[in-house]
């Protein structure tokens, strides 16, 4: 089943599909060759918008959850996946430790993590769950809502290495967002695999940066394409300085918002577009859909409500917003069930493995859906492990649809891949 597009605007949509799927040799060459020079995020997923006129990545995540939200029949391409990439960075591993975010009461989070277990462990490896909360100082089962349980072990460090009590992993695999700051436990560990690696989290990352990579990877798969990067890529400014609590810095957020607004306008005339543009301002680091707000006139700003100051000021681990990106907004024109939809793709190493449908029946098409809601409902691809379908009518076919999102979804993760590899702290540099 195709989502359905509700917007008289699909045609652009169905042509970039159609150029997409004449020009399939040329972009599986195109990311072959990009990845000769380049190294993959170990696993990443991409919120994915479709607004009928134009297709974008809104947000790229290193530390994905939710694979718990991957059907079945995905499970065999993440696992090969999952080979592939440990083939690659330590082929005779054997033990593989996996570091869970702290909030241990959030089940369904937890179902994600035994998800990852799973797959890892089809993948050839042995897989434990080492926590870093203090709270946990024993082996701890909790019992998911499915029915199954995971065992929560707590971690222990030698001088140069990480492990548990009766376990020395090879690899260590990441599943929480440092957002925080990287606590020294896990500083200094020279003898063992990290991944994702230490600057890849939210103390060091930054959105802008993300979309400032992205915009250089999208100009140039359009000028392979011949295709106007704009119609894949969000437009953004950022603002240093603020204090939503206080109130400092508001000018510069105005005056940004305002010159943003006027260039998505401009866009808008040129492909005679009759949208009304907005902006999202979101915090420029952290995660968990906290910190961001929606604003369609530089003017709202004024009259900003004390709830919403507040809201905006803090993000996950009670971290204070300092800086903000202000990104093009992108409508999300796709229903499922009569709600608002938007795809979530993932991948490991180079390997697009699946994705569902984030659904939040309560938002408009211009809002963010990533927010508590009684209607989260994930919708696995249907069909996504079929091959694309060339001759099919755009817009007509599941799997020409997902190989489109699986291409936007890869062009994020190679962003990332630059983004990382320019805030790498121990990059080895030529002069």
């Amino acid at each position: 089943m195709v989502p359905h597009l509700v917007t008289a605007l699909s045609g652009p949509i169905n042509e970039l599909e159609q150029r997409i799927l004449e020009s399939m040799p040329a972009i599986e060459r195109w990311f072959r060759l990009e990845w000769m020079e380049h190294t993959p995020p170990f696993y990443c997923s991409v919120d994915v918008r479709n607004a009928g006129f134009k297709l974008a990545p809104v947000d790229t995540n290193l530390f994905p959850g939710g694979w718990n939200n991957l059907t079945p029949e995905m499970l065999p391409l993440a696992v090969q996946a999952a080979m592939a990439a440990i083939e690659k960075i330590c082929p005779e591993a054997r033990n593989l430790l996996v570091i869970p975010e702290n909030h241990t009461r959030n089940t369904f989070y937890l179902a994600n993590v035994l998800q990852l277990k799973r797959i890892f462990h089809m993948a050839g490896l042995n897989v434990r769950i080492g926590s870093i909360n203090s709270e946990i100082t024993e082996p701890t089962t909790i019992q998911l809502p499915t029915g199954e349980s995971i065992v929560l072990e707590p971690v222990v460090r030698s001088q140069y290495r990480l492990g548990l009590k009766d376990f020395d992993p090879c690899t260590i695999l990441l599943n929480n967002d440092l957002s925080a700051g990287p606590p020294g436990i896990l500083e200094d560990l020279h003898e063992q695999y990290l991944l994702p690696p230490l600057h890849a989290g939210w103390s060091v990352r930054r959105k802008s940066r993300h979309f400032q990579s992205y915009e250089e990877v999208a100009k140039r798969f359009g000028k392979m394409l011949g295709i106007d990067p704009w119609l894949i890529n969000p437009m953004f400014n950022k603002c240093g300085e603020i204090d939503f609590g206080e109130g400092a810095g508001m000018e510069c957020l105005t005056e940004n918002v305002d010159a943003l607004l006027s260039k998505i306008r401009r866009k808008y005339k040129d492909y005679g577009i009759n949208e009304k543009p907005f902006v999202i301002v979101k915090a420029d680091n952290g995660t968990y859909g906290m910190g961001i707000m929606t604003v369609r006139d530089a003017k709202d700003l004024e009259q900003l409500s004390r709830r919403t100051r507040n809201k905006m000021a803090v993000v996950k681990d009670g971290q204070a917003v300092t800086d903000v990106i202000i990104q093009e907004g992108v409508q999300t024109y796709e229903r499922m069930h009569d709600a608002v939809a938007e795809p979530v793709v993932y991948m490991m190493d180079r390997y697009v493995v699946g994705g569902f449908y984030r659904v939040h029946p309560e938002r408009g098409i211009d809002e963010n859906l990533n927010a508590p809601g009684a209607g989260f409902v994930p919708l696995a691809f249907a069909e996504s492990t079929r091959l694309p379908q060339p001759g099919e009518k755009p817009g007509a076919s599941a799997p020409n649809r997902f190989y489109m999102y699986g291409v936007i979804g890869r062009l994020a993760m190679l962003a990332a891949s630059y983004e990382l590899e320019a805030t790498d702290p121990e990059a080895e540099t030529y002069d």
